[in-house]
């Protein structure tokens, strides 16, 4: 029985990834959003969608304060002009959120 439990919690622990929403899934999806400050957004709250949010952000966050550090400004100037080029490189049906809300870019 022991052995049970443990190849069902392997299986489980191990098939985590499958189950996480990926960044290109929820963007497709429309849950998720690009915002002018460089920082992914939940366009549509859950759990799922604000941990990816969450650690999408982190990293996001980590990457423009070394960048900020090596060019000697702002992690908000990296994170804007991030944010400038990822609403530019955003699909059309990807959102964004403008000064009125979350749109799909398209819409812009």
């Amino acid at each position: 029985m022991k052995k049970i439990i443990l190849a069902l919690f392997c299986s489980l622990f191990i098939s985590m990834p499958v189950w996480a929403l990926d960044l290109d899934e929820a963007k497709a999806k429309g849950l998720v959003g690009e915002q002018a400050d460089g920082y992914l957004g939940a366009v549509k709250s859950g759990a799922e969608v604000n941990a990816l949010v969450s650690e999408t952000n982190d990293k996001r966050s980590k990457k423009y304060a070394k960048i900020a550090a090596e060019r000697g400004i702002s992690v908000d100037e990296v994170g804007k002009l991030a944010g400038k080029l990822l609403i530019e490189k955003a699909g059309p049906k990807d959102y964004v959120k403008g000064s009125g809300g979350w749109v799909m870019k398209e819409k812009l």
